[in-house]
């Protein structure tokens, strides 16, 4: 059976380390779509140049563009036993879209869809996004509280010097969260009615949080 898991959650919820464990648990593809959208950019490909012209002029890619270079990566053959999508969807309206990709390219074989919910407290959030750093060479994420890089300023694996996101301040994060609620939240109820709704608690450890991750995907 072909397994498909899309990741719900605020800004620093934690999803993003553990969609990538999980996509080592199962072997199947890590699918940020803020990277895609970014790679379709850089090698400058038809989707990546209409997307940039939107950009470009501080306007949002249209969904059916979004969706277009969605399909095309859900299409490629290591998804074929299924795919953990991470940033997709962030409205019902691409969850719709989303339906209608998987629809066309399962092509009525057997699939499990789940959307897994990452829960937690705004303030904790908030104290996530201000103590952030990440590695502008490898990508790597840091936490000055909870995962401090073993050298400090440095990166463990690649020892470039770490950097902190302009946004990643307090009144930001709050705004962001504004947003995510308002914009991204009814995802959570319209999963929730079609019964492919998994929710864990995001606060503590990695292994803490992974082990909760593993209940729901079982």
């Amino acid at each position: 059976m072909k397994r498909e898991f899309i990741f719900l959650g605020p800004p620093a919820c934690g999803k993003g380390t553990q969609t990538s464990k999980l996509a080592q648990h199962f072997g199947f593809p890590h699918i940020d779509t803020g990277s895609l959208l970014r790679a379709e950019i850089k090698n400058e490909t038809e989707n990546g140049k209409i997307a940039k012209s939107f950009i470009d002029k501080g306007q949002l890619v249209p969904v059916e563009l979004v969706g277009g270079i969605i399909k095309n990566r859900l299409s490629q053959d290591d998804c074929k036993n299924g795919y953990i999508l991470d940033g997709y969807p962030r409205s019902v309206e691409q969850a719709q879209m989303l339906e209608k990709i998987n629809s066309e390219i399962d092509n009525g074989q057997s699939t499990s869809f789940r959307a897994i919910y990452f829960e937690l407290n705004p303030d904790i959030l908030i104290s996530r996004i201000v103590n952030r750093r990440s590695c502008p060479n490898c990508g790597e994420i840091y936490n000055l509280k909870s995962k401090p890089p073993k050298i400090e300023g440095k990166c463990d694996k690649c020892a470039t010097e770490l950097t902190q996101r302009k946004d990643d301040n307090e009144e930001t994060a709050k705004a962001r969260f504004e947003t995510y609620f308002n914009e991204t939240a009814p995802l959570i109820d319209y999963y929730k009615n079609k019964g492919n709704l998994k929710t864990i608690n995001a606060q503590g450890t990695i292994d803490e949080v992974w082990e909760r991750l593993l209940e729901v995907v079982r």
